[in-house]
């Protein structure tokens, strides 16, 4: 069975398509499911939208959730269409994020960190002039904000676990073992899954989130995996996921896992 979990469309400000145009993207790569999961609206800033580029209106949510359930019912045969969503995560906002999320039937929300210290991951200018010792407590920080992630409860998947280096190649390099381990450890305890995003291939890192050398120690301490693309184009659905696959046998693991109803459905790799 092949799936792709991790999908966006017009409405974040920074994709192109239509969620239609997903859908058919996936029936062309030859899915049986398809996630779609675009931004969720910053629910903690007083504006309706208040970053057009980044993430939907908070009054697009129900539009969103209405379009996705309306094209489920409609290709009910030819493709499983998924409610996601990604979700910020902001510590202080979480309990508005829980209550808002809580009154949609989404099949499973990704949780992804995009910002530690109020700075998006992504900026690469965020290094500069930093200390060794900085760089370091800075890698910490965000694995510290996916461990807590990963305890909250309200994801089944989190997103791009080393996204950090998207922009900063040299992130993989910041010594942090220790933490890396640990946040391992923490989400296979939470039951969370990790996916393998061929996202960062459009980043100056290139390759996947996470990297090989991460995914080894996630098969290690039993973390589930699934897939996403991450895709911002249609043509970007299922992207790489064979070759995905492939190197995941390698590594070691045996399946891998998608979400219904928030319900865990493993598939042999």
């Amino acid at each position: 069975m092949k799936f792709d979990l991790h999908t966006h469309h017009f409405r974040c400000g920074h994709a192109d398509g239509n969620i239609r145009d997903y859908v058919e993207a996936g029936i062309a790569a030859g899915l049986q499911v398809i996630g779609i999961s675009d931004h969720t609206p910053y629910f903690g800033e007083k504006e309706d939208q208040a970053f057009p580029r980044i993430a939907m209106g908070k009054s697009e949510l129900v539009h969103y959730v209405d379009e996705v359930l309306q094209l489920k019912q409609e290709y009910e045969g030819k493709i499983d269409v998924l409610l996601g969503i990604e979700s910020d995560y902001f510590p202080e906002h979480m309990p508005l994020y829980r209550s808002i999320l809580s009154e949609y039937p989404f099949d499973y929300i990704i949780g992804s960190v995009h910002s530690v210290r109020g700075v998006s991951i992504f900026n690469k200018n965020r290094w500069k002039g930093l200390s060794e010792k900085e760089h370091i407590e800075v890698k910490e920080d965000y694995y510290r904000l996916i461990q807590d992630s990963a305890r909250s409860g309200m994801f089944q998947i989190l997103g791009h676990i080393d996204a950090m280096k998207g922009n900063y190649p040299p992130f993989s390099d910041i010594p942090a073992t220790a933490v890396l381990d640990e946040t391992l450890q923490i989400i296979a305890q939470c039951g969370v899954a990790i996916e393998i995003n061929t996202s960062g291939k459009t980043k100056l890192s290139g390759g996947w989130y996470p990297s090989d050398a991460i995914l080894e120690r996630a098969c290690h301490f039993g973390v589930d995996v699934t897939f996403g693309s991450d895709a911002h184009k249609p043509a970007r659905v299922a992207d790489e996921l064979d070759t995905v696959a492939a190197r995941l046998k390698d590594i070691g693991f045996t399946e891998w896992v998608y979400y219904k109803n928030k319900q865990r459905v493993s598939v042999p790799l």
